[in-house]
């Protein structure tokens, strides 16, 4: 058994959509804006931060954790792939979790690459009540050496996420095609799987003979796919 999970599983936490962070992540989720201005990016990404450090994991989290334990105990195969990066699958207990775009719970450094696990709050004192998403008060120009610094060399740190025009990590997608081609059963929750490379992974999975089913609140690009399609559609004429 094979998930995966998008936004729209967090959204009952109170963790905006894709849709309502659209403004600002055309503006900030690129390698370039970070080269350009590491300060406001780190600033959009530390009031994200503070959204979800507040937020906890709802019903469908825990659905999810429940379903992993079912499976341990009937000896059968489990994989969450999340798009999301705001943590709360592990927090509800999913232990077996594959984060397609990272976490923003992770720090990369720009000159050693080291990965490393980061939920102080604030990341930085400098980040302290900044963020605030007006567009006239979130650039607070900070320095450089006042940003997240990476304790073993002292480079810039950078939000571990994958942003628009970089690769997803080999080894993570590596695991996630294992999982979709060995699973006879796909779940498909809170995300419309357009977007690459999700949009290949319900062909993936019928190709190999496995079923899918999906779980939004409307029908998608990807429901014809399906051989179930549970939606506030679908609910309302039950």
């Amino acid at each position: 058994v094979t998930v995966l999970t998008g936004a729209g599983i967090s959204a009952e936490s109170g963790v905006p959509t894709f849709k309502e962070w659209r403004e600002w992540s055309a503006m900030l989720t690129t390698p370039e804006a970070f080269a350009a201005n590491p300060s406001m990016v780190w600033e959009f990404y530390h009031y994200r931060r503070c959204i979800v450090s507040k937020a906890v994991p709802n019903a469908g989290h825990y659905a999810i954790t429940a379903l992993e334990k079912r499976c341990e105990q009937q000896g059968k195969e489990f994989k969450l792939l999340t798009q999301n990066v705001d943590g709360l699958h592990s927090r509800a207990g999913t232990k077996s979790v594959e984060e397609l775009h990272g976490s923003m719970w992770k720090t990369r450094c720009c000159t050693c690459d080291q990965v490393l696990q980061n939920f102080d709050m604030p990341i930085c004192a400098a980040l302290d009540g900044k963020g605030c998403p007006d567009p006239s008060a979130y650039d607070a120009n900070i320095p450089r050496l006042q940003l997240p610094r990476c304790r073993s060399c002292n480079g810039l740190l950078r939000p571990h996420v994958v942003w628009f025009g970089e690769s997803l990590d080999l080894g993570v997608m590596e695991r996630a095609h294992e999982s979709l081609r060995r699973c006879d059963l796909l779940l498909v929750a809170g995300t419309s799987a357009v977007v690459q490379p999700a949009a290949g992974f319900i062909p993936l999975v019928k190709g190999g003979g496995g079923a899918v089913a999906e779980f939004n609140l409307e029908e998608t690009p990807a429901s014809r796919y399906c051989r179930q399609v549970l939606s506030s559609f679908s609910v309302s004429l039950l």
